[in-house]
């Protein structure tokens, strides 16, 4: 079987990358590479995982669950046995508070879509409005924020209109005055 051939190209060889620019974009995207594949081993299989790795410009990165002291003095053999009543107690708090994150996220996840959801229902309330019928809005289901804009274009529309009629009652006036002096 060893000289057996394929139709397939032989994969190259491995060796270290000439380009130093090259080797530095590699390293990073194979650093967040094993970090993933290391928390899902944590996620998945609920190992105690540590991975140090420099980079070719010697910057340390490190990965560890619990910590990166628990697993080396577990590697080392100076805390063999991880079954101890604090390590539990800690767990089972650690266990206790994810579940709690992950219930508020889940919460506000649903806050989110609701919110989203509500957006789309009011834009499909005033949709083929043109934004000259902003008033036509359903007030009750605005936002705070949405409220403020209403405010101040409803500001900007009651100014508009004294501008207006301030204009008018002017051209009145002069237009009654000339047509006084046309008639002398």
């Amino acid at each position: 079987m060893a000289g057996r051939q394929t139709g397939e190209n032989p994969r190259p060889g491995m060796k270290q990358i000439e380009n130093e620019s090259s080797r530095l974009i590699t390293f990073s995207k194979r650093k967040s590479s094993i970090n993933k594949k290391a928390s899902e081993l944590v996620t998945l299989c609920g190992a105690e995982v540590g991975f140090v790795a420099f980079s070719p410009s010697g910057n340390p990165f490190s990965f560890a669950h619990p910590s990166i002291d628990a697993v080396a003095n577990r590697f080392l053999n100076r805390n063999p046995s991880p079954n101890n009543s604090s390590q539990a107690l800690v767990e089972s708090y650690r266990q206790a508070k994810c579940k709690e994150l992950n219930q508020q996220h889940d919460e506000l996840y649903n806050q989110i879509k609701a919110e989203k959801a509500q957006g789309k229902a009011l834009k499909r309330l005033t949709k083929g409005k043109s934004d000259a019928a902003w008033w036509e809005a359903p007030i009750e289901e605005l936002n705070r924020e949405e409220l403020y804009q209403m405010k101040g274009r409803m500001e900007e529309l009651k100014r508009s209109l004294k501008r207006s009629i301030n204009q008018k009652t002017q051209g009145e006036a002069s237009g009654s005055s000339q047509g006084q002096e046309l008639e002398k």
